[in-house]
């Protein structure tokens, strides 16, 4: 009797996995880093504008509720300190940022050459980007004193007075505070620079020498146009720190003397902290953000960043 032979039936084929795709791999491997950035951004973000429609003070609870656009109206037509910190945030970043780039491109062409000791001098010009406002701050004040200060030894000298101090008189304080600030801030510029500066090829310089081109006019037309996008990108970024800069100037001068250093985010903390308003502080923040982003855009398109302009 014949016995058929049992066929033996080949195991399910394990499903297939789709490969993911070249174009969607650097988002999926960045997504869990954005998702995370995102709840702690998002959140906040949400809560300051969510607050800048209320009143909330809370030293007095008994008036806290929806105040619409009220904060904003107080803003623009009853707050006599809004406008005169929102001028003087104006002139500290242009001024800051204008001067940090001229030095810090000074800075990065002559750490580019090559001489002796290069590399302690790049980290000396480098360290004190590494220096915190507030540290900052406290070795500035020290030399600001009157007392222990470099101001004592210029009065030795015959120049100025002593026991005067340049933080707490109206006709100094602003370049006290710009120097101080400079010497944080010029390094972020050199450092953005120098490493620009490391991809232009020498041999475009070489070429430039035999067709009989100087250093001026390698300067403009070579160096310059590489590092266009550097600069523009250096210089948006050093704008938004110096405008929504608290630390230093709060450490330094506190806004004053009679709020002559008081920034727009300094009156922020100030309204926010000492005076415990926080709806009109986060009104005044979102005013902030919206002239902030505002001028970004603007400045971004007029500037053409990422735009072919070699």
């Amino acid at each position: 009797m014949a016995q058929s032979a049992a066929v033996a039936t080949p195991p399910p084929e394990a499903p297939r996995r789709r490969p993911v795709s070249p174009r969607r791999l650097p988002y999926l491997l960045i997504a869990p880093a954005g998702l995370l950035m995102l709840g702690f951004i998002a959140y906040p973000v949400i809560s300051v504008f969510y607050y800048s429609l209320q009143d909330y003070n809370v030293t007095k609870p008994w008036r806290n509720g929806f105040a619409g656009l009220d904060n904003f109206r107080r803003i623009f037509t009853e707050d006599d300190q809004f406008w005169p910190t929102l001028g003087f945030s104006a002139q500290w970043v242009f001024t800051q940022v204008t001067l940090q780039l001229v030095l810090g491109l000074a800075l990065a062409l002559i750490v580019n050459q090559t001489f002796i000791g290069r590399g302690i001098s790049r980290a000396m010009v480098f360290s004190p980007w590494a220096v915190s406002g507030v540290l900052t701050s406290t070795i500035w004040i020290l030399l600001y004193n009157s007392s222990t200060g470099f101001s004592r030894y210029l009065a030795d000298a015959g120049i100025g007075e002593y026991g005067t101090s340049v933080l707490s008189d109206t006709g100094t304080v602003f370049w006290a505070a710009t120097v101080t600030e400079l010497w944080r801030g010029v390094p972020f510029f050199a450092i953005l620079i120098l490493a620009d500066l490391q991809s232009v090829s020498k041999e475009l310089y070489e070429a430039a020498s035999v067709d009989g081109a100087g250093r001026l006019r390698q300067f403009f037309h070579i160096t310059l146009p590489h590092l266009r996008d550097a600069i523009v990108l250096a210089t948006l970024l050093r704008g938004v720190w110096e405008f929504n800069n608290v630390d230093l100037l709060y450490t330094l001068t506190g806004g004053g003397p009679a709020g002559e250093t008081t920034t727009l985010p300094l009156y922020v903390a100030n309204t926010g902290i000492e005076g415990h308003d926080f709806g009109y502080a986060s009104a005044l923040t979102t005013v902030a953000f919206v002239i902030l982003l505002f001028c970004s855009i603007v400045y971004l398109r007029l500037s053409k960043f990422g735009g072919d302009h070699k």
